[in-house]
């Protein structure tokens, strides 16, 4: 019997899905985007970019900017009772309006 594979984007074909009009947005305006420490953004993956993603149980939460390094961006959240601290590119970032 062959095991199944339990990969890092096991269990994403919905979550993890663009639309086509979506997928026609500017990367690099995603791609440069700046956040200031103590700033509140929400964790959306977009699956066209596979560096810097968060796991996908942290897509859709909100965040607060600790810190930046290098590229990407420290994000801490409170997974249930645990604070939780993820490095994520700010492909995968949108500010909180």
């Amino acid at each position: 019997m062959v095991t199944r594979s339990r990969g890092f984007r096991s269990k994403t074909r919905y979550k993890l899905k663009k639309d086509l009009r979506v997928s026609r947005a500017n990367l690099i305006t995603k791609k440069i985007q700046t956040f200031d420490e103590s700033d509140l953004v929400h964790i959306i993956i977009d699956p066209s970019v596979q560096k810097g993603q968060p796991h996908p149980r942290f897509h859709g939460k909100t965040g607060k900017i600790a810190e930046k390094r290098g590229r990407a961006y420290i994000v801490e959240i409170n997974d249930g009772n645990k604070a939780k601290k993820l490095i994520i590119r700010p492909e995968h970032l949108k500010m909180q309006e």
